[in-house]
């Protein structure tokens, strides 16, 4: 019997590997993306205490329709902006799992125009 996993899972298991390699500190915190079929959400996190420095989604944003790639990169502008805000211009891409492509590339693309290194 041949067991199938779901696409979810297959990603948390991609991200758990791609976790094991990177990590944020408080001078180079992590960028971690989130993306469901209606927002995106994109934190800047320290992963040695443990906390969220900045954050931005297209919920907070009051975007009309937050699940398309103009969305994603207005996210990606702000992150960039609330980074700055931090001081922190050096960031690690996590892309989650998910596949470096529309709406995490619009992102990621934004979010360097916008001043992060990475």
């Amino acid at each position: 019997m041949i067991k199938f996993v779901s696409k979810n899972v297959a990603r948390q298991k991609r991200h758990q590997r791609i976790r094991n390699t990177i990590s944020g500190t408080a001078e180079c915190p992590r960028l971690s993306v989130y993306r469901s079929n209606a927002h995106i959400h994109a934190q800047l996190i320290d992963d040695v205490k443990g906390v969220t420095l900045a954050s931005a989604s297209s919920l907070t944003l009051k975007l009309a329709n937050g699940g398309n790639v103009e969305a994603a990169a207005k996210v990606g502008e702000a992150i960039a902006n609330a980074a700055k805000a931090a001081g922190i211009t050096k960031v690690v891409f996590d892309r989650s799992g998910y596949i470096y492509h529309g709406r995490i590339k619009a992102l990621a693309d934004a979010a360097r125009a916008g001043g992060l290194e990475f």
